[in-house]
C-alpha cells in the first residue's frame, strides 16, 4: 500500500470522492503544511496556522496509480482558484499536492504542466505541489463525514 496526501478544499466532500475510487483502500482527514503542532479544526479555521484541510489516501498501486489519483484530484476541484473553493475561503481550502517523495513530486509537477498547457481552465492552476510536513489526523466527527450524516456538503 502507498499513499498520498491532497488538499482540494473541505475535506469532507474531497475525502467522500476519493473513497469511490476503485484501489483507494482508505481515507483520513486532516491538517498538513502548518506551522502549529497538534491543530483542532478550530485553530485551522482561524487562518492563522498555515495548515490546510487535506485527505490522506491509502491506495494499492497494483490497482490505482498515483498518476491516476492526481487526475482525479484536478477534476473534483477547481484548481484555478486561490485559497477558495465554492463558498469556502481561506488558506486551509487551498489546492495543494503534498508530496511523500520525489517520484510524487515529479509526477504533480508533470501533470500539473500538462493540463496548464492543455487549455482546460481559463486561468492557470495555483495548485500548490509542496512537501508533506507533519500529517494531523482531524477529530474523529470529521472522518467520513457525509457517510456518518447521509448527506451531501461541501460539493464542488
Amino acid at each position: 500500500m502507498k499513499e498520498a496526501i491532497f488538499g482540494a478544499g473541505c475535506f469532507w466532500g474531497v475525502e467522500s470522492k476519493f473513497r469511490t475510487v476503485k484501489g483507494v483502500i482508505d481515507t483520513e482527514v486532516g491538517y498538513t503544511g502548518g506551522a502549529t503542532a497538534n491543530p483542532t479544526y478550530k485553530d485551522v479555521c482561524t487562518d492563522k496556522t498555515g495548515h490546510a484541510e487535506v485527505v490522506k489516501v491509502t491506495y494499492d498501486p497494483s490497482i490505482v496509480s498515483y498518476e491516476e489519483l492526481l487526475e482525479f484530484f484536478w477534476d473534483i476541484h477547481n484548481p484555478t482558484t486561490p485559497n477558495r473553493q465554492g463558498w469556502d475561503v481561506g488558506t486551509q481550502y487551498r489546492s495543494a499536492v503534498f508530496y511523500l517523495d520525489e517520484e510524487q513530486r515529479l509526477a504533480a509537477k508533470k501533470l500539473k504542466d500538462t493540463i496548464d498547457k492543455s487549455g482546460k481552465y481559463k486561468k492557470p492552476i495555483v495548485t500548490e505541489i509542496v512537501h508533506a510536513k507533519e500529517f494531523y489526523r482531524a477529530e474523529e466527527y470529521h472522518q467520513r463525514y457525509h457517510e456518518k450524516n447521509k448527506r451531501s456538503s461541501c460539493t464542488f
